[in-house]
This record gives C-alpha cells, sequence and structure tokens, in this order.
C-alpha cells in the first residue's frame, strides 16, 4: 500500500483530498504546516508528498528544499499542490526540488496519475 504524506494548511482541502486518496487504497499521513510536513516526511518515511506550497510556519518552497537537502528524505518524490497557475510557479517549484507539480483545484484523476507515476 502506498503511503502518501499530505502537506496541507486548508482543512477542508485536506479533508476532502486524503478521504479521496483514502478511498483509492492509499495511507496517508497529515501535516498542517511545512515543519509538521518534514517532521513526518523524516519520522514516517511515506512513498510520495503531496505538499501545499504556501504553508504557515515554513513554506512549501523551504520545506522541500530541506527534504531534498536530507539524505534520509532526498529520494522521496515531491508533488508540489498549488493555486498558484503561473509557469514560474511551476518552474520554482521544480528548481526547490520538487518532481512534479500540480494546481489546484486538483483535479484528482490527473494527480492520480502522477502519483503512479513516480512510486512505480
Amino acid at each position: 500500500m502506498t503511503k502518501i504524506l499530505l502537506v496541507e494548511d486548508n482543512e477542508d482541502n485536506r479533508d476532502m483530498l486524503s478521504r479521496r486518496l483514502e478511498r483509492k487504497d492509499f495511507t496517508v499521513t497529515l501535516a498542517v504546516d511545512g515543519q509538521d510536513g518534514v517532521d513526518k516526511a523524516s519520522s514516517e518515511k511515506p512513498d510520495i508528498i503531496l505538499m501545499d506550497m504556501s504553508l504557515p510556519v515554513m513554506d512549501g518552497w523551504q520545506a522541500t528544499r530541506i527534504l531534498k537537502n536530507n539524505p534520509d528524505t532526498a529520494c522521496i518524490p515531491v508533488i508540489a499542490l498549488t493555486a498558484h497557475a503561473m509557469s514560474s510557479d511551476r518552474e520554482k517549484a521544480l528548481e526547490a526540488g520538487c518532481d512534479d507539480y500540480d494546481t489546484k483545484p486538483v483535479d484528482f484523476p490527473r494527480l492520480l496519475e502522477k502519483i503512479a507515476q513516480l512510486t512505480a
């Protein structure tokens, strides 16, 4: 079973997305801010991380850089999830170390394809 770490500060988004992922037989761990995401990635060792980029405490860009610079978490794929849909935002996420990028609101079938590609 694929373990997903969902780092999302918006409770409605977190609840909706985690329930949809669990219905697809993923195990979902939740984090509510960037620091929580870094901590849980280190302790839980998920197969993939879905990272909101606009987070309190530590934003998703900084959290991703920390994860990708840590040998224990560097190999975990990260998909950036953001309401920012500019091409420069995609580039910024990839430069921070994200393996892929998707916009909000989440296109669930497309997100499932990206998860499948990165965890294959």
